[in-house]
């Protein structure tokens, strides 16, 4: 009874997870608050979090009036999303890629862009968060996104520490992989809106 409530909320909390690769823009976030105070890169943490949260919940509350107003339907967005984050993922995972060139940004600015967004809320997880938010409804697409905020906030308050446990070619890995399992997601969105628009078609003949 317990793990059948609890299900839309782990359901929901992976992708997430996944999308948003927090331990994927440590090296990056590292390069980013090199040569910086405490206090600035206490700032930069939580300006970072908090800003990505917001730009996640806008587009979570306010993404379904925008689709209707455009005359766009949720499995239209189900297919371009799919093929949208397959993509990213793809990209990700080639040899020499990165989620950007922002290793050698030393601004204080960094806590809005590049941090917030495009890295920690991105594309990929815009798109995540709205095929959830059909699937599971706005609760735990809601609650899975803060728990993954709340842990991206811990791990990049510990990233010196989970560099030296884990060693950057090991965090290199462990994005690679998780860009993969994206990349199987992204499918599976895409998929269900093919069969959900042929389904459709189907009823109408």
């Amino acid at each position: 009874m317990l793990l059948a409530a609890l299900k839309p909320y782990i359901v929901t909390f992976v992708p997430i997870f996944l999308a948003i690769d927090a331990v994927g823009t440590v090296p990056l976030y590292l390069g980013m608050i090199e040569g910086l105070t405490r206090k600035q890169r206490w700032r930069i943490l939580n300006e970072s979090v908090i800003i990505a949260s917001v730009v996640a919940v806008l587009f979570i509350v306010l993404g379904r009036a925008i689709l209707t107003g455009l005359g766009i339907t949720i499995n239209d967005f189900r297919i371009a999303g799919g093929i949208l984050l397959f993509i990213i993922s793809v990209y990700l995972i080639l040899p020499g890629k990165s989620r950007g060139p922002f290793g050698d940004m030393h601004s204080q600015d960094v806590g809005i862009f590049p941090l917030a967004t495009p890295l920690i809320t991105g594309p990929a997880v815009i798109v995540t968060c709205m095929m959830l938010l059909d699937n599971f409804g706005r609760l735990a697409t809601l609650t899975s996104l803060m728990a993954n905020m709340a842990l991206t906030w811990v791990i990049l308050r510990y990233a010196g520490l989970l560099t030296r446990l884990v060693g950057r070619p090991g965090m290199k890995a462990f994005s690679k992989i998780s860009y993969i399992f994206l990349a199987a997601i992204a499918i599976m969105i895409a998929r269900e809106g093919v069969q959900n628009t042929i389904y459709a078609f189907q009823l109408k003949q």
